[in-house]
């Protein structure tokens, strides 16, 4: 079989099987090179314009690694396999333009999205041509993560290739020192085990790369709490998803478009000739600055303040009063508080040295760092509620606070 070879600043040589480069040559894919990795973070880190069509590739080629190893010690079915690598190839197909930050504001999930892509059209005849007539259906359900093949978890889960691949390219293009994660130590420790409560196949890690699992989780942590919750980025995202919500609000924009547009594409049409007071500040770099700041690790119950992250209608509507309150315009006050839940998750299978197989969440485990409880210390550190204004106001945190809670 013959290959493509694709260089990567990253990994270097990607080697790219021919049913591949196919999937890679469509319209869908292509779009992936002009919507960026870190949305708005480039305006903080200005080497963070990589794409999600890299950070595609680098997943796909971790996969094959992946796979490689795991063949060595396991049976592992080459369709499956075959499956596994089409989906990490694909599996930011429905992304929207600058990365997640619409899916916080109530648009659907970019899985989701990634549906009509993947089960019609051009992405779906390459894929029943290379991995048979019911592949598109196979691909998308390792996307969603709810796949039976024993290699979900590569695709989608506590250790997914994804997390991975994107820890060490954003920290790479962003010039930090936080991403270091002894990927080699990670892959070679992966095998396939017995779930011990389904009885199925799943991806489990050895109880020896139970070290490299820990700078896994230190390098998220320090990436959430360094650059994709840095402050000044999440004043950038903030403006963003207010200057989206107005324009989806007035019709200037439908849901539907969003899934088809680049980066600058969408920019284009939000300018549309006359471009809003947000859009202008946000692409001239005049980002709102903090009112206040408070690490939910201060906050005590984080409770009174979740529905900022889970209602946005609600959190608008607060803006907007508050805005009121402060003598500022509409759309002058931006209330963030960025919630993942999921971000620094450790629920995974671990087989022990005397072959015995139990999840990381159960008690006892002797000698070991407890990750899961970690995990939640480190999750609310790295989060803060926020306000940001555009014109400076003169308030005390306790106010707002006070506001925020009620």
């Amino acid at each position: 079989m013959s290959f493509e070879i694709i260089r990567d600043p990253l990994w270097n040589n990607i080697r790219v099987e021919p049913w591949a480069m196919a999937l890679v040559d469509t319209a869908p894919m292509q779009r992936l090179r002009y919507v960026r990795q870190l949305g708005l973070a480039h305006l903080v880190y200005p080497g963070a314009t990589h794409t999600r069509f890299e950070h595609a590739l680098g997943a796909y080629h971790l996969t094959r690694r992946a796979l490689e190893l795991l063949g060595e010690n396991d049976a592992i079915d080459a369709g499956q396999a075959a499956d596994a690598r089409a989906a990490l190839l694909l599996h930011d197909i429905g992304h929207y333009p600058f990365s997640h930050a619409l899916e916080e504001i109530g648009a659907p999930h970019h899985e989701d999205l990634a549906r009509p892509l993947v089960l019609d059209g051009e992405l779906a005849e390459r894929l029943d041509e290379a991995l048979g007539g019911d592949a598109p259906s196979r691909i998308f359900d390792l996307i969603r993560g709810r796949s039976a093949s024993p290699l979900q978890g590569l695709v989608a889960g506590s250790l997914d290739l994804d997390k991975i691949e994107y820890l060490k390219r954003d920290a790479l293009m962003c010039g930090v020192p936080y991403g270091e994660i002894d990927v080699d130590r990670l892959i070679q420790s992966m095998r396939v085990v017995e779930d011990p409560a389904t009885g199925r196949g799943a991806i489990g890690l050895r109880e020896k790369g139970l070290a490299a699992l820990e700078s896994l989780l230190f390098a998220k942590y320090q990436m959430y709490r360094n650059v994709y919750w840095h402050h000044a980025v999440r004043s950038a995202t903030a403006m963003y998803k207010r200057l989206v919500a107005d324009a989806l609000e007035t019709g200037r924009i439908g849901v539907s478009a969003l899934t088809r547009q680049t980066d600058e594409g969408l920019l284009a049409q939000l300018d549309g000739g006359n471009p809003t007071p947000l859009l202008t500040a946000l692409r001239a770099r005049r980002l709102y600055k903090r009112a206040i700041e408070c690490p939910a690790a201060q906050l005590g119950e984080t409770q009174p303040y979740e529905w900022i992250a889970n209602d946005h209608a609600a959190a608008r509507a607060a803006e907007d009063a508050l805005a009121d309150e402060l003598g500022l315009e509409r759309g002058e006050v931006l209330i963030d508080f960025p919630a993942k839940t999921q971000m620094l998750s450790v629920d995974l299978l671990i087989a022990s040295r005397g072959g015995a197989v139990r999840r990381l969440t159960d008690p006892g485990w002797e000698g070991a760092i407890n990750l899961p409880s970690l995990a939640d210390a480190l999750y609310r550190s790295a989060r803060w509620l926020r306000v940001f204004v555009a014109r400076p106001v003169t308030v005390t945190r306790q106010t707002l606070l006070a506001h925020l809670a009620r």
